[in-house]
């Protein structure tokens, strides 16, 4: 069975973070693994508190995961600070991990920030260059490129800025009002649309999340960039389509929407 080791924060609330990472690679046909950066106290209103964990701890953990279960793929969710990247860039390059997956958590789906100041000139420096994919959000993307996404063609601006600046392939995520939630993978050798249809479902907390993990768990089973992407957003659109409204804010989605089994009724 291949394995997949998502880096990244708990989301207490389950939506988002390492629970939605676990879910998904589970769903997705790989055992997880975990290096948690730090707990929130978070639900679907919003983050009410962060505590990190050590650098020192972190590092602790990353050792004792690939020295015994090594990773075929790794995905870095939620790291909210600078030196914790440190660490993270520091052990991915020391095991030489593969199939490294970025996604630049800065703000929660709710609105609250996730990065400290300064953190992520860090996250650009020493994880992204080391990245096989970053997949950034169109606010991110605007951060990471210098520049503002207004349109398509500005989406394909951003991602060749982002591509020769770090010099990793990029998924720039479409939505947030700018298209129907169309994605531009842009790689050293072409560029590809994913064309979506936008799900008309407000509970979207952890879809960045089950995105990346899903991709990395692609990645991990062997299919090349395109194809983990395809499969990731196709069941992206599944767990959304399941139309899940669980608490008071944006909610969380059915991960496990095509679970079915005598342990499941």
């Amino acid at each position: 069975m291949k394995t997949a080791l998502t880096i990244a924060g708990s989301d207490s609330s389950g939506g988002a973070g390492i629970q939605a990472d676990i879910k998904t690679m589970i769903m997705n046909g790989v055992f997880a693994t975990s290096a948690i950066t730090a707990l929130t106290a978070q639900n679907t209103l919003g983050v009410t508190d962060i505590m990190e964990v050590t650098p020192d701890f972190l590092r602790k953990e990353l050792d004792a995961v690939f020295t015994d279960i090594f990773p075929d793929a790794v995905k870095i969710g939620m790291v909210s600070s600078a030196a914790l990247i440190e660490v993270i860039a520091d052990e991915l390059i020391k095991y030489n991990a593969k199939n490294i997956v970025v996604d630049p958590v800065m703000v929660a789906t709710s609105g609250s920030a996730l990065m400290r100041d300064g953190t992520v000139d860090t996250l650009s420096k020493r994880l992204l260059p080391i990245a096989d994919l970053a997949t950034p959000n169109i606010p991110e993307a605007e951060i990471l490129s210098d520049m503002k996404i207004n349109s398509r063609e500005d989406m394909e601006k951003a991602a060749k800025i982002i591509f020769e600046r770090y010099n990793c392939s990029v998924l720039l995520k479409g939505g947030h009002d700018l298209n129907d939630a169309n994605d531009l993978l842009y790689t050293e050798n072409k560029i590809r649309w994913f064309e979506g249809k936008r799900i008309d479902n407000p509970n979207t907390h952890g879809t960045g999340c089950t995105l990346s993990s899903a991709i990395a768990s692609n990645l991990a089973k062997g299919y090349n960039l395109e194809e983990s992407v395809k499969k990731a957003k196709d069941y992206i659109s599944g767990a959304l389509s399941a139309m899940l409204d669980l608490g008071k804010g944006s909610g969380p989605m059915n991960h496990a929407f095509c679970l079915s089994g005598e342990f499941t009724k």
